[in-house]
C-alpha cells in the first residue's frame, strides 16, 4: 500500500467519521501522546529518562 493510498483511506475515514477524529484529539490532549516522547531524538529521551528516574527516587524517600 503506498502512501497515497494510506493518505486517501485516512481522509475518507476522516469524512465519514468526523467525531472520531475529534475525540482522538480530545484524548490525546487530556492523556498525552508518549509516542512523541519515544520518537523524540536523544535529547527527549535523556530528560526524559532523568525525569522518571528523579520521580522513583521521591516516592522510594516518601516512603521511608
Amino acid at each position: 500500500m503506498t502512501k497515497e493510498d494510506q493518505d486517501r483511506r485516512q481522509i475518507e475515514g476522516h469524512k465519514k467519521h468526523p467525531m472520531s477524529n475529534f475525540s482522538d484529539s480530545v484524548n490525546r490532549s487530556m492523556v498525552g501522546d508518549l509516542g512523541a516522547l519515544a520518537k523524540g531524538g536523544c535529547l527527549t529521551k535523556i530528560i526524559t529518562l532523568v525525569i522518571i528516574v528523579c520521580g522513583i527516587l521521591m516516592l522510594s524517600q516518601c516512603t521511608n
